[in-house]
């Protein structure tokens, strides 16, 4: 059995690690860490794990973790900075979950972020872990960078159109909306109750952190600079992502031959599901799964083309997607512990 550790093991992508591995056959949970309640049970933090996993949570340890085969880091944003190294030099393969590695201009930290990157020799060698673009690269890897949620809807709705002269680049503009959970586990104003509930708000406008993993994916597809309109909201729901995107087309086309050209280019993968025509993605369809689920609709009265693109923002958009990874590094059946359907009937 392969022993995994999970660094920041009580937020909630530390939970969904916890949870979907828990199902997976082919992996054992060795260590998991919290700052917050170290000594304490991980089922004492999360009584839904009563009688399945009974693990003390422990310090941040790079010791500890290297002494697993794969260790997801599951921690604030530059937080793991200084351990991705350290761990990729032992014997075991690295997922960060944060943006620490997503960027591979070092300069984009200290403009996105505020920060200077502490190891950028690192950055070329980390790879961008979106599977359906990137799996041969992952396969090889030591490090994975793994997406963010918001990148991971829009990169796999956009995918498709970029090697295309169909679409007008300058056009692109994505209105995303996410669940909660998205802002992690960590209290604040914003995501507050009664401050969240009933309400629909618009955050990070223009200098989303997201932008420039977004451009940068985008950019690398295409093979030349791409700029986004890319619009985040908060909306009152527990977890779930829908990116609606807009682009203005060069070229007149049809719903049939988008909606086919699109299962054409994701036709073997598992995870994506391109809609039949008139059908939009829908967050009650991907709920608690690993799918991504995208819709086509062209605009023929202003010959623009309407995308919408639905993730869980805690599994495809963030541990699902982790395990994913894990499996292709591994050489497990990719599908492995994650083919569970939505939870919404």
């Amino acid at each position: 059995m392969i022993k995994v550790g999970i660094a920041g093991a009580s937020g909630y992508t530390g939970l969904e690690l916890i949870r979907l591995l828990a199902n997976h056959t082919k992996v054992k949970l060795s260590v998991l860490t919290s700052e917050t309640y170290q000594n304490n049970s991980i089922a004492d933090v999360f009584p839904s794990l009563n009688g399945i996993i009974d693990i003390n949570l422990q310090s941040l340890d790079s010791q500890a973790l290297q002494s697993c085969d794969v260790v997801f880091l599951a921690l604030p944003h530059t937080a793991g900075m200084d351990l991705v190294p350290q761990l990729m030099e032992s014997d075991c393969k690295v997922i960060d979950l944060s943006a620490d590695y997503r960027l591979k201009n070092p300069d984009d930290y200290l403009e996105w972020y505020s920060v200077t990157h502490t190891h950028p020799e690192l950055l070329s060698q980390v790879v961008y872990g979106l599977p359906e673009l990137n799996r041969e690269k992952i396969k090889n890897a030591k490090g994975v960078a793994n997406p963010g949620c918001y990148p991971t809807s829009v990169i796999l709705a956009l995918a498709p159109l970029l090697k295309t002269d169909w679409i007008d680049f300058e056009s692109i503009i994505s209105d995303s909306k996410s669940g909660i959970s998205g802002a992690g586990r960590k209290t604040s104003i914003t995501t507050h109750f009664a401050e969240a509930n009933e309400g629909l708000t618009p955050y990070s406008l223009v200098n989303h952190r997201h932008t420039p993993e977004i451009e940068q994916e985008l950019s690398n597809l295409a093979g030349k600079p791409i700029k986004i309109s890319f619009s985040p909201h908060l909306i009152p729901m527990n977890r779930g992502m829908l990116s609606t995107i807009y682009i203005n087309l060069t070229n007149k086309l049809n719903d049939e031959h988008l909606t086919e050209h699109y299962e054409k280019f994701y036709g073997n993968e598992f995870f994506v599901r391109i809609l039949d025509k008139g059908k939009f993605a829908k967050t009650q369809s991907v709920s608690g799964s690993n799918f991504c689920d995208i819709g086509i609709k062209l605009d023929n009265r202003v010959n623009r083309l309407v995308l919408t693109s639905a993730i869980d923002n805690l599994i495809k958009g963030a541990s699902g997607q982790a395990i994913q990874n894990m499996n292709i590094m591994l050489g497990f059946e990719e599908k492995t512990g994650l083919q569970s359907p939505a939870i919404f009937p």
